[in-house]
């Protein structure tokens, strides 16, 4: 008998997926978070995720309040990707973010020239972004640092 040596598999990333996923998106305790575009398509591992490191449900599209981040749902097709993110910066509080889930199967992706486009459309920039689910990638969009007031 031959031994065939093969090679272990790669480590998962703890950072990846769950509860991990959500803290590496910047999600924390007690955080407020707000979800847009919600459908049957969504993740809900992911979306469960969130909710277990905030420690509170997500509020839906009817919440009234400011929100510490905001999940949004975006599949190519949903409209005009610009006038969306500058209603979720009216929603935020200062200094929160938003989390831009757009589908990874083909013929449904977001064109990352069309995320960014909207993104300087609303005065956001990318921080960041990776695949939080098999199924759905994760684009965080921040406003820009202002300088301090003197």
């Amino acid at each position: 008998m031959i031994a065939v040596n093969t090679p272990a598999p790669p480590p998962v990333d703890p950072g990846s997926t769950g509860s991990g996923a959500a803290q590496r998106l910047g999600f924390a305790p007690e955080q407020v978070v707000q979800e847009f575009g919600y459908d049957a398509d969504v993740d809900d591992a992911f979306r469960f995720a969130v909710e277990d490191v905030c420690g509170a449900e997500i509020e839906d599209d009817d919440y009234t309040g400011v929100a510490d981040a905001v999940l949004l749902w975006w599949r190519d097709g949903d409209g005009d990707l610009g006038d969306a993110l500058v209603d979720m910066v009216g929603v935020l509080e200062d200094g929160g973010f938003v989390v831009l889930l757009t589908p990874k199967a083909h013929g449904e992706e977001v064109d990352a020239s069309e995320i960014e486009e909207a993104a300087v459309t609303a005065g956001l920039h990318a921080a960041g972004s990776f695949n939080p689910s098999s199924e759905w990638r994760a684009h965080k969009l921040v406003a820009p640092r202002s300088k301090a007031r003197r």
